[in-house]
């Protein structure tokens, strides 16, 4: 079952999210899939940073985490924007949804990033994230809970 295919006369009243006790298959193994597909940007957002520091005559150097960090914001803003997930969640078939259901739009790309940028800044927040995503009755991180969205598998089982 594919979450476009859930009809509203099956949903729970609150229509959007799947309901995480009555369709449980949109959140199975979720944290373990985030942790994978987070491996896998980091990869992808470390070649581009890789492959564009000689582009900045190599001054790019002295402000790599700078650099890294720009980068990963707009890699994720974009990919958060455009297909709701980004490379790594698409190919852990998951993909971010917001409270009514929704895919992601511009602005929800740019305040979950904004979030997700906050989260790994500081070390506590990032903890807390993590704690609630293994917790939660819908595998939301701080930014998922403060927004109101969450991740799902794009098929369940």
């Amino acid at each position: 079952m594919r979450f476009d295919d859930i009809r509203p006369d099956t949903a729970p009243v609150n229509w959007g999210l799947p309901d995480p006790d009555r369709q449980s298959g949109f959140y199975e193994n979720v944290p373990s899939k985030r942790l994978l597909a987070w491996v896998v940007d980091v990869v992808i957002i470390g070649v581009i940073t890789a492959v564009l520091v000689p582009f900045t005559l190599f001054i790019g150097l002295f402000f790599l985490p700078m650099l890294f960090g720009v980068i990963s914001f707009m890699y994720r803003v974009v990919s958060l924007a455009n297909w709701s997930g980004t490379p790594g969640m698409r190919l852990m078939a998951i993909e971010l949804r917001t409270s009514q259901g929704a895919r992601f739009d511009l602005m929800a790309a740019f305040l979950h990033t904004l979030g997700y940028a906050v989260s790994v800044t500081f070390f506590p927040v990032q903890l807390i994230s993590i704690v609630l995503m293994l917790t939660s009755a819908r595998a939301q991180g701080l930014t998922d809970y403060v927004m109101g969205t969450a991740a799902l598998n794009r098929a369940a089982s």
